[in-house]
């Protein structure tokens, strides 16, 4: 069962996370026309060179990632691969937590600067919405597969 669509679903999850964590997901745009890009490892501030740390976003993405491919090959097991895409979901949703605290942390470290999301902020949200459509079809599978017990 490792050619359903779920499988298509959880793969296209894992490259959307790989690309946002090499991609940053806003910028601080000084007011001299500098750029202090925010990425899931941190700020790179442009005229002091220092790099204020947000790994913590980086590490729930690539947990995020890893958990999405270790539940492609549980399609023995769906059960369990319902509990790992839900378990990315609220894993995701943490990312997003995460983000915020770092934004409003740093919003004030950064004088005379203006902030601009990027697309790539985006892309674990339409992660989740892809994790949610994988839940549903590993489900649909489950039942499938539970009538064709009975009918045996």
């Amino acid at each position: 069962m490792i050619q359903r669509i779920q499988t298509v679903y959880l793969l296209v999850v894992v490259a959307l996370l790989i690309i946002c964590m090499c991609n940053p997901v806003a910028v601080y745009m000084g007011s001299d026309g500098s750029l202090s890009p925010f990425t899931n490892l941190g700020i790179d501030v442009a005229n002091v060179g220092r790099e204020t740390s947000c790994w913590g976003m980086f590490a729930i993405l690539l947990l995020a990632s890893m958990v999405a491919a270790a539940t492609v090959f549980l399609f023995k097991n769906r059960m369990l691969q319902i509990r790992m895409t839900i378990f990315n979901i609220i894993l995701l949703i943490g990312y997003y937590a995460t983000f915020i605290a770092f934004v409003i942390a740093y919003n004030g470290r950064l004088p005379e600067t203006t902030f601009q999301l990027r697309i790539s902020v985006c892309l674990p949200f339409v992660a989740i919405v892809l994790n949610y459509l994988a839940v549903r079809a590993i489900g649909k599978d489950e039942v499938m597969v539970k009538a064709a017990d009975r009918l045996r």
